[in-house]
């Protein structure tokens, strides 16, 4: 076991691929060596964890908001206390909910509770090539994405014409003299370049001394003590990036027909959405991002489906109202509005 683990944050907007780059370095990794993630959804209900790849992985979700957000900074700080304390992975993979403000996570994991176990290795910020430049010129948290992280990756170009990757490339080297860009789809990338993927994923030579035997560990009102102090710190950064709500619907249909209908009469400003549904015993994955949408015959066995007929979307308060008009196309139930940082 070593004595350091090593972060890696995938990063991007809704709906880039970040879950298809996740599962591209799980299927990968050396299976000697421990690996965790910790998947952060914006929704109430998380559906991207189940899409991980994977027997017996060990993962963490934290949904309702973001990790780099006060609506669930708790969890998150808790959730690497946990992993620093018990679980001591070689490697964690974090996947950042895709309107997350990224531009704490190296001093989140500098804080000294984790006694020097965390060393960030990379950022890599995924890249919407047929949404990008909607997405940049309507929300906030994707030009803090792109300030913060030193790799992108250009996704899905099969979908956006070459034009519009190098305006896309244009805008990003605003904030960084000298990218590492990648062109590419479903998100595959030279993997080999960032991670060792023979029997030692990464040399710790380099690494200080670990501390996690000198320390002992915290009760859990000392932590918690710990991170009210944390979060009242003036300098943090808890506030969100960009105001966004979303809402649950139950489908309680038996046509998919009725499911194409809504995503039809869903209004531009949804910029998400996304949820397992079933028709005649075959369950499928309906996607919606930014106006464009599938179904798909889901590959995930049905044991480890547990919301099914159930559907997020994400978009801005004057949104909802319209959501609410599409799902009268069918048999749908609402369980409610959900925007994590009122709470």
């Amino acid at each position: 076991m070593s004595d350091c683990t090593h972060v890696y944050l995938i990063t991007g907007f809704l709906g880039s691929g970040k879950t298809t780059l996740l599962n591209r370095i799980i299927k990968r990794f050396p299976k000697d060596k421990k690996l965790t993630l910790l998947v952060n959804e914006f929704g109430e209900v998380g559906v991207d964890g189940t899409l991980v790849e994977g027997d017996d992985i060990d993962m963490m979700e934290i949904s309702k908001g973001s990790i780099f957000c006060v609506c669930v900074k708790t969890d998150f700080i808790k959730g690497l206390y946990e992993l620093n304390s018990k679980v001591k992975p070689d490697v964690m993979l974090i996947e950042s909910t895709g309107v997350a403000n990224p531009s704490d996570l190296k001093k989140d994991l500098k804080l000294p509770i984790f006694n020097d176990r965390f060393r960030f290795r990379e950022q890599f910020c995924v890249i919407d090539a047929a949404h990008f430049l909607d997405a940049y010129g309507a929300f906030a948290s994707l030009e803090k994405q792109i300030a913060s992280s030193t790799v992108f990756i250009i996704n899905k170009i099969d979908s956006a014409a070459p034009e519009l990757i190098e305006e896309t490339k244009s805008i990003i080297r605003q904030f960084h003299p000298d990218p590492s860009f990648f062109e590419t789809t479903y998100a595959d990338i030279p993997l080999a370049d960032f991670f060792d993927l023979g029997e030692q994923v990464l040399s710790d030579s380099e690494m200080p001394e670990s501390k996690t035997a000198q320390v002992p560990v915290l009760s859990e009102e000392a932590l918690d003590q710990f991170i009210d102090d944390l979060l009242d710190s003036p300098d943090l950064e808890i506030t969100p990036p960009d105001i966004l709500m979303s809402v649950t619907y139950t489908w309680n249909g038996d046509d998919l027909q009725q499911v194409r209908a809504m995503a039809e009469a869903l209004p531009p400003s949804v910029v998400r959405a996304k949820g397992f549904v079933e028709e005649k015993g075959e369950i499928y994955l309906f996607s919606y991002v930014m106006g464009d949408w599938a179904i798909e015959k889901s590959g995930v066995p049905k044991a480890r489906i547990k919301h099914r007929n159930i559907v997020v979307f994400i978009g801005p308060p004057e949104s909802m109202e319209r959501i609410e008009e599409a799902t009268r196309t069918g048999d749908w139930t609402s369980r409610g509005v959900f925007q994590p940082y009122s709470q």
